[in-house]
């Protein structure tokens, strides 16, 4: 071997050697998590106290950039121009998913984001005003069938976590109602708690009406009691094993981001969600830990999209 051809080897081997340097620095900047909601709400100080605890395990700072509009799903395009390089990744509520299904974009959540770790998910519940005969949830379906059409219930909005739960069940129990969706909680809170609507479903934003006695929480839609209201039973509990939805959320990175990546994040994830700070923060807006790591995660979201996809089409709310 020549000379000149030893210099080489020995040049690509260094070369080698620094470039497997740079990809162990990861991180090699500061992070940049877009959250899809406006600053300040629910979701955003929970991300904010989240990325706090995890800046040291990342050695990096977090930096929240929030993207709000189109319910949340604007996240997964600007992941999809993102460069795939770990240092930006967002907050993907499940409903991104569910909007991809029902609109035509020009993304696919399943193919343009890698799922990193699940984090938390919402409460959700069956409610009725407080003056309301329904003393229990089997009282509203007995009701529903000897009423044909003339159940009437409000959800969040067509199409929502909240709209598509109470239709998978009622229509289980071959209840035929009347939807009534509303744009927010408060206004169907004003229409619950008044008697407008017969019932509603929503996520804890009803937990004021609660708690001042304006409403009466019948089910909620857990996989568990909810610490907040322990008297309270779920739905699968009541016979409805198929009815257990919390609308989960995780972080995704764009897709092809590399995997040593993800699973840095995801390990500094991990840790700090279970911090008491944290879970002290959730706890603030009836949230809990739903922890899923990257292949259990990943698999939730596919199954999930499966099953809300024959839904939507019973419903006739799949895209065509």
């Amino acid at each position: 071997m020549t000379r000149r051809a030893m210099l080489g080897l020995g040049v690509a081997a260094l070369a080698g050697r620094a470039g497997a340097s740079r990809a162990a620095a990861y991180p090699s900047r500061p992070i940049e998590l877009i959250v899809p909601w406006p600053a300040g709400g629910a979701t955003d100080l929970t991300l904010r106290i989240l990325c706090e605890e995890a800046a040291p395990l990342l050695g990096q700072p977090l930096v929240v950039i929030n993207r709000p509009g189109a319910g949340g799903s604007q996240v997964a395009p600007l992941l999809k121009a993102a460069h795939a390089d770990g240092h930006t990744i967002g907050q993907v509520p499940i409903t991104v998913y569910r909007h991809a299904l029902m609109n035509a974009v020009p993304w696919n959540p399943l193919t343009d984001l890698s799922p990193i770790v699940q984090v938390s998910g919402t409460t959700f519940g069956v409610l009725v005003p407080a003056a309301s005969p329904f003393q229990r949830f089997a009282d509203l379906l007995d009701w529903g069938r000897a009423n044909p059409g003339r159940l009437i219930v409000g959800s969040t909005g067509v199409g929502t976590t909240a709209h598509l739960a109470m239709e998978e069940v009622l229509q289980q129990q071959g209840v035929r109602y009347v939807h009534v969706p509303y744009r927010g909680t408060a206004d169907q809170m004003l229409d619950l708690a008044s008697g407008q609507v017969m019932a509603g479903v929503n996520s804890t934003g009803f937990a004021p009406w609660v708690d001042q006695g304006k409403v009466r929480l019948l089910a909620t839609f857990g996989a568990q009691r909810s610490p907040r209201w322990p008297e309270v039973p779920t739905l699968r509990e009541l016979g409805h094993p198929y009815a257990v939805h919390s609308s989960p959320w995780g972080l995704a990175a764009p897709a092809g981001t590399p995997e040593a990546a993800v699973q840095v994040l995801h390990e500094a994830f991990h840790k700090a969600m279970f911090s008491e700070r944290h879970v002290r923060e959730l706890a603030r807006f009836d949230q809990a830990i739903d922890y899923l790591n990257t292949r259990d995660y990943r698999a939730a979201v596919a199954a999930t999209v499966e099953r809300e996809k024959r839904l939507l089409q019973r419903m006739n709310l799949l895209k065509p």
